[in-house]
């Protein structure tokens, strides 16, 4: 009874993650690889609760993992707006996600492209990245302040961009010191809080040692 109630629990946070449409895969690269998107705003992190990141490593596994086949793939990783008590799932259920990739998987991921990085997403990766994540995926990672740079790397008809996306990257545009942490947003600056919560990172870093 006990291991049922587990089991539905189980599926129920996996097709929970997989109706948030906050990992799908995409169209290709201009080098024709795969493209895995990311959308930080859709991931229903609340909700799943401590059962992120066992829903996250199952997505990948069952669902993500097997549409890609075989083939190279880049990830695109849309940080717009994203809220730490509501759809962040934390620095160590990232990590544990990525580790729990096939050594293959792993070798054919060729870059992470990071959108509307803050800058203290930016300041916590420089300083923990190395230790946080192995030297492979921290190598693949690219930021990228704006849109416009991400289509350097592919067309945009490959890409679908939801709206809160676009808005904060005109947002951006309107008001460049939000790069710098200098300017909030008009809705807080969300996004920051995300990546650089103390606790996470913290535990993220006893996982580690």
């Amino acid at each position: 009874m006990v291991v049922t109630a587990e089991k539905d629990a189980k599926g129920e946070a996996t097709l929970l993650l997989e109706r948030s449409r906050a990992i799908t895969l995409q169209g290709g690269d201009r080098k024709g690889r795969a493209v895995v998107r990311i959308v930080g705003n859709y991931f229903p992190a609340r909700a799943l609760g401590g059962r992120a990141e066992e829903a996250l490593r199952e997505h990948l596994r069952e669902r993500v993992l097997p549409a890609i086949g075989h083939r190279e793939f880049v990830v695109v990783y849309m940080h717009s707006r994203v809220d730490r008590a509501d759809n962040f799932p934390g620095v160590g259920a990232i990590r544990a996600a990525y580790e729990s990739l096939p050594a293959d998987a792993k070798e054919r991921l060729r870059a992470v492209y990071f959108v509307h990085p803050a800058l203290q997403s930016r300041l916590f990766f420089a300083t923990f990245g190395r230790f946080l994540f192995s030297s492979g995926l921290y190598e693949k990672l690219r930021y990228m302040s704006r849109l416009e740079y991400v289509w350097a790397h592919m067309d945009k008809g490959q890409l679908e961009v939801p709206d809160c996306v676009r808005e904060h990257d005109g947002e951006l545009e309107r008001r460049p010191l939000m790069d710098y942490g200098i300017e909030a947003t008009e809705s807080r600056c969300m996004y920051d809080a995300a990546s650089m919560d103390t606790s996470a990172s913290l535990h993220s870093l006893r996982c580690v040692s």
